[in-house]
């Protein structure tokens, strides 16, 4: 942990109760610990179930934290109040999985990107000019503004929740897998997008997905978890080129690639570091 960092997560637990009467509690995850600095992006890759989700809950406010600190510029968010909770929405805001869910299917896009705004207390007169900087900077048309969810691709469905996400101007984005319900053209553009908001607002991204080619493109650092724990992280050319950790080896080997002779090859050498590696693979 530095102090310079914008977000420092240290030796975080969350636990849930467990099932059934007098059952231990079910650890999620095991003293995880990341920082996010400002302007940048840290990638949090992983399988499913391997806790990387929780972990961006517990950021925003919608996990327990059991053990360890979550602050956000050296200020401990790990309980915050539902007040504090609103007044950190400026500075932390997210983007989902599936952007359609996550927009309301009755209200016009215009709507939707004013609503943060008005709720923070902007005039509608500026949160109309600013619903308008925002369909722009994510290359939208303007006539968006009066349209509904529904008229409008999964891409651009996306780009809709970039923006709100944007409309507040904050210092941190959670993005929780926000391109693996795309095609691979769009998922490309929206990867994109992404590159260009942070080089022109200098927001920093914890940047959640089960793809290491998705994580490559777009982080700064890279933070591999499995089982709860955090079993490799370091800059992301070291990681994803020449991962240590056998679990991270599997994620890379996993990921397709266009040259069926090269596929071929790594399909088969990721069979043999899962025979290598069948008992579950340590932290």
């Amino acid at each position: 942990m530095t102090s310079s960092s914008l977000l420092n997560v240290d030796n975080l637990v969350v636990e849930y109760p467990g099932k059934g009467f007098r059952a231990a509690p079910f650890r999620v995850l095991k003293g995880v610990s990341i920082d996010v600095n400002p302007g940048q992006t840290l990638g949090l890759v992983g399988e499913s179930g391997s806790g990387k989700t929780t972990l961006g809950r517990a950021v925003l406010g919608l996990a327990p934290v059991t053990e360890g600190r979550i602050l956000f510029e050296n200020r401990d968010i790990s309980h915050a109040s539902r007040k504090d909770r609103r007044a950190l929405s400026r500075d932390i805001q997210v983007v989902f999985q599936d952007p359609y869910t996550s927009l309301n299917p009755a209200m016009e896009i215009g709507a939707i990107l004013a609503e943060p705004l008005t709720v923070q207390g902007q005039s509608p007169s500026d949160a109309h000019a600013r619903v308008k900087e925002l369909l722009d900077q994510v290359a939208l048309p303007s006539d968006a503004i009066h349209r509904l969810p529904r008229e409008f691709s999964g891409g651009q469905r996306q780009r809709i929740a970039i923006a709100r996400a944007l409309a507040l101007s904050p210092k941190l984005i959670v993005c929780d897998e926000p391109v693996s319900a795309l095609d691979l053209s769009t998922q490309a553009r929206v990867l994109d997008l992404f590159l260009q908001i942070q080089k022109d607002t200098g927001v920093a991204y914890l940047f959640i997905s089960h793809d290491l080619d998705v994580v490559r493109h777009i982080s700064h650092r890279v933070a591999v978890m499995y089982q709860g724990a955090i079993v490799e992280q370091g800059p992301t050319e070291q990681v994803t080129r020449d991962p240590q950790h056998p679990y991270t080896q599997r994620l890379l080997l996993a990921s397709p690639v266009p040259d069926p002779d090269r596929q071929a090859t790594r399909r088969q050498a990721r069979k043999e570091l899962l025979a290598k590696w069948a008992e579950p693979v340590g932290a």
